[in-house]
């Protein structure tokens, strides 16, 4: 199954992808969920379907402007260094913990939503990831149960300002400008997104291949993660996990590659979506 979010005008709703269309589930539950963080919390993604699967489509894509899958999210967790090329092109130490930093909500847009390159730099670059929406929340959850707490995945770009993320060693600064953190196109369901851990994963910039990867190369798999940041936050119904870029970042290419406007970024993993966005110049 696979739901978004979306807006139409200045009307917010999310809705269900079936072969007809986009079936606007806001509609048919007016007064009982809000938005797709609300069906999360619910666990109700299967009575979402349930009632969209045989409704006729309301829109199509080209109808709507896409916003991030989970809009309002109480915690983004990204993790860094999480594949063996990108750690080795860091020239950073192998650790036993997995590297941790966080996103701010406000900062993420939607497929198809501009990425903006910031007045202050143009080191802006890509990296693509697998991002796990969590639909059970928990507190100290055992990696053996780990999958059960997965509502879905989505496609995300973690676009990193790369001087602003080296003023300290926080990553916090260059992970954090408006519109860089894109996710979508959808909510991908267990069921339909397959074995997480071997999936194929590629980002192209104006049509050149500069990652390509599978997520059985994760150092920390999806498991680990879960446990271990279950084990100093408790985890929410709707909470994003950025499960970290392979190899082939721009900035440790000769010479670097950046980002700047008018390209066209393209996150794409096996099961789960193409994510597009374009680079604007930020006014």
């Amino acid at each position: 199954m696979k739901f978004l979010s979306y807006k139409t005008g200045e009307k917010t709703s999310f809705g269900m992808v079936t072969s007809a269309g986009i079936v606007d589930a806001g509609k048919i539950f007016a007064g009982k969920f809000t938005d797709l963080k609300a069906v999360i919390e619910a666990a109700a993604l299967d009575e979402v379907a349930a009632a969209c699967i045989n409704q006729p489509a309301d829109l199509g894509e080209d109808d709507i402007e896409f916003i991030p899958v989970v809009p309002n999210p109480n915690k983004i967790l990204c993790i860094g260094l999480n594949y063996e090329t990108h750690r080795k092109e860091t020239g950073r130490d192998k650790t036993s913990h997995p590297a941790i930093f966080t996103r701010f909500a406000d900062s993420q847009i939607g497929h198809k939503q501009p990425i903006l390159m910031p007045k202050v730099s143009t080191r802006l670059d890509y990296e693509g990831e697998l991002a796990v929406i969590i639909g059970k929340g928990g507190r100290y959850i055992d990696k053996s149960d780990a999958m059960n707490h997965i509502a879905g995945y989505s496609c995300y770009n973690d676009a990193t300002v790369r001087d602003w993320q080296r003023h300290t060693i926080q990553f916090t600064p260059g992970k954090n400008f408006p519109s860089t953190g894109a996710i979508g196109p959808y909510l991908v369901t267990p069921d339909e997104a397959g074995d997480v851990n071997s999936l194929n994963i590629q980002t192209r910039l104006n049509g050149e291949v500069m990652q390509d990867s599978n997520t059985n190369r994760l150092i920390f798999d999806i498991p680990d993660l879960i446990e271990y940041l279950s084990g100093f936050t408790e985890l929410a119904p709707g909470d994003i996990i950025v499960t970290g870029t392979p190899g082939g970042v721009g900035d440790k290419r000769e010479p670097p590659v950046y980002m700047k406007p008018g390209d066209e970024v393209i996150v794409e993993i096996e099961n789960v979506g193409l994510l597009l966005n374009t680079i604007h110049e930020e006014q």
